[in-house]
């Protein structure tokens, strides 16, 4: 039975050593958008990404207020009977 234990945790650390191993190499990145070639920022991008990021939140939150509602519905439903 120990020998079996010991087969097993030996088999795992060579997959995961193999799966290690068939990670992509790192690449350098890009130089982004929002920076120009004098070094400024563009304030529409800043914007736009504000923007993006007050939508997401904006639909979460309508998401989880209308489970909300609805678990009070379907509760509400189940106490009526």
């Amino acid at each position: 039975m120990c020998i079996r234990m010991v087969y097993t945790v030996m088999s795992t650390e060579k997959i995961i050593s193999k799966e290690i191993d068939d990670l992509p190499s790192l690449t350098t990145l890009q130089k982004n958008e929002e920076v120009s070639s004098s070094g400024r920022v563009d304030i529409n991008i800043l914007l736009n990404r504000a923007r993006k990021v007050r939508e997401k939140e904006t639909r979460t939150n309508l998401v989880f207020v209308g489970l909300t509602f609805s678990l009070i519905f379907i509760v509400g439903l189940i106490l009526s009977f």
